[in-house]
């Protein structure tokens, strides 16, 4: 995703690939090799009972935004009398095992984690099926009108099942440890698209019934469904993207250089196991920049900039086939693994396309988020470990810059440490040995002691960087002449109150929102109208910058070319939730509070539940 001390000493092996694939997959170890972790955010027992493999079929009604059908579980039994999966905000109407009816009951209700749904079953059991529907509180789907889409004239639906929402719409085991294979039919309205994390459909069909496989094992978070009125466009045999038809070729040439990104990962770290990268941009209300779903990743429309400036958003996604679905974090605490390896894996292969200075002002940016992030969580320190203990808490609460940026910051420290020939191989091993498992924080530092300190005979404060708060003092120094120079820039303005527009004529986007991101807080009303009325920073049409220039606005009290209706416009436009809290936090943080819940009332409707409880909780909305 791109967006954010329990020591577990149980050694977790290698989930079975259960498929018969004609590709080039790693194979994993044998399925009775898997040991589960207790982990504090499923109340799934997958070492007592287990499902394997998932079909799903389901109708989507956008009239009563209810889904609605039987979900059939394959299970592995290991002498248990039952089975627990999670559920959350669902009417569970019917269970069966082996085809028979058989009692079920849900357990008390917990805010984050749902409700506990035990099934019974018998030793040979094999097999069990729920007939169930979604209710209004589902939180994972997002039903929005016609008018909330680009093209105005159909509905659209949309899940985001991260980090525990899959329960909310399918009775799951939703442990990030348990990878299973899937199959769906789903059956929409004849005018929309059904596509899912699987494999998909290139065109729509006559009577609205879409049949989805995916067979490679994932984890709960991972699967994913949309529906709209939306069309596909190749980029080359294996990659492309889907969006509504107004928005289809911009779309298909923002992102024409995915394949080139296909190619470069796999020259740095192995085979793309997942056969098809595709990307579908979803209307502005989804609350993150991309969700990494397999085959399929889901993406804000805030991206498309028309200048490919952010399509670092797409390496990220890409990054994540093998850090985070290829290699899964087991439980929440270890988040880091999957966000901190695919931040380094994602600036390597922009470095690898468009040159190492325009991959060191992305990696710049990230250390000031981190700094940013560092300063909001100084008063508790303990949430700026890599290796977290979110016990009791909603694993959303790992979800930032610290798993992200100091999670890089670690790795390429340690590239430097150990060089990049051997981080590279260590890396590509790595990947190939843990191929669709999952791994955690301690069975990780192994295999670095294993296969790449030890055996150089490198020291590295491993353990420093994963169990202590903050950042240790051999952090590397990320450098960009670059950004030297739009800081220069900067300050001779200030000096001056005058600016050469010729040295920003080529300046990119990360350029610009250093220039804007680094206003010193004296920066007077009159100089933030100058750069406005120079640069026009108000109505850019690049979401990022737009969006750091209306930060600074309301923390400088800059009301000028019609910024604050500007600021509410976007505000009940854009549903990204990094854009969303970082305009309402810099409200909160200028005594602005009552006009943020004024924007808040009109702007909540649009967002998805993601956003919507991180922004109720940071205005104290009931």
């Amino acid at each position: 995703m791109y967006m954010k001390n329990t020591i577990f000493l149980i050694l977790t092996s290698i989930l079975a690939l259960t498929s018969c694939q004609e590709n080039k997959q790693t194979q994993p170890a044998e399925e009775n090799a898997k040991t589960y972790l207790q982990e504090p955010h499923s109340y799934a027992q997958p070492n007592d009972a287990v499902i394997t493999h998932l079909d799903l079929d389901i109708n989507v009604d956008f009239k009563s935004q209810v889904i609605s059908g039987t979900a059939t579980y394959d299970i592995e039994n290991n002498g248990s009398n039952k089975i627990i999966l999670d559920s959350k905000y669902l009417e569970i109407e019917s269970v069966t095992q082996n085809g028979e009816t058989t009692d079920f009951k849900l357990g008390g209700f917990d805010e984050s984690l749902g409700q506990p749904l035990t099934v019974a079953i018998k030793e040979d059991t094999k097999q069990i099926a729920i007939t169930y529907s979604t209710t209004a509180k589902t939180e994972a789907l997002q039903w929005l009108t016609a008018q909330q889409t680009a093209d105005k004239t159909n509905p659209f639906l949309f899940t985001q099942g991260q980090a525990i929402l899959t329960r909310t719409w399918i009775p799951i085991q939703d442990s990030p440890q348990v990878r299973i294979t899937y199959e769906a039919t789903v059956k929409v309205p004849q005018e929309l698209m059904a596509v899912m994390s699987a494999e998909n459909p290139k065109e729509k069909n006559e009577n609205g019934v879409y049949h989805f496989k995916m067979e490679q094992p994932i984890p709960a978070y991972l699967i994913a469904l949309a529906i709209g009125d939306i069309e596909y466009k190749a980029i080359s045999n294996r990659t492309g993207v889907y969006a509504e038809k107004s928005m289809l070729d911009k779309v298909q040439e923002e992102f024409s250089d995915m394949e080139k990104m296909v190619v470069a990962a796999e020259n740095l770290y192995g085979d793309y196991d997942w056969e098809q990268f595709d990307v579908i941009v979803l209307p502005p209300s989804f609350p993150f920049g991309g969700m990494e779903n397999p085959r399929l990743t889901f993406a804000t429309p805030t991206v498309i900039a028309g200048d490919k400036s952010l399509t670092s958003l797409v390496a990220h996604e890409l990054a994540h086939s093998w850090s985070g679905n290829l290699v899964t974090n087991a439980t929440w605490n270890d988040f880091w693994l999957n966000e901190g390896f695919t931040v380094y894996f994602e600036i390597r292969i922009m470095e690898a396309l468009y040159g190492k200075d325009r991959a060191n002002m992305l990696a710049l940016i990230g250390r000031q988020d981190l700094e940013d992030e560092l300063e909001a969580l100084k008063e508790s320190p303990n949430d700026t470990k890599l290796k977290l203990d979110l016990k009791g808490r909603n694993p959303d609460d790992g979800m930032n810059s610290i798993a992200y940026d100091k999670g890089y910051l670690f790795l390429r420290t340690l590239e430097e440490k150990v060089g990049r020939e051997n981080m590279d191989a260590f890396l590509k091993s790595y990947f190939k040995k843990n191929a669709f498992s999952t791994t955690n924080t301690e069975d990780f530092i192994t295999y670095l002691n294993e296969n790449l300190l030890d055996k150089n005979n490198i020291t590295f404060n491993t353990e420093e960087w994963i169990y202590q708060p903050g950042i240790p003092a051999n952090a590397a120094v990320i450098e960009s002449d670059a950004f030297s120079n739009v800081e220069k820039t900067l300050e001779e303005f200030l000096k001056t109150n005058r600016i050469d527009v010729t040295k920003t004529e080529n300046w990119t986007p990360q350029e610009w929102v250093h220039f804007v991101r680094n206003f010193p807080k004296d920066i007077s009303v009159e100089q933030m109208q100058q750069l406005d009325n120079t640069f026009d920073f108000t109505h850019s049409t690049n979401s990022y910058i737009t969006m750091v220039w209306y930060e600074q606005s309301i923390l400088n009290g800059y009301h000028g070319n019609n910024v604050d209706a500007k600021i509410a416009e976007f505000l009940n436009t854009v549903g990204r939730r990094w854009y969303v809290t970082t305009l309402f936090s810099a409200f909160a943080k200028a005594e602005r509070i009552e006009e943020a819940k004024e924007i808040y009332k009109t702007a909540r409707g649009n967002y998805h539940s993601v956003t919507a409880n991180t922004v109720d909780e940071m205005l104290g909305m009931d």
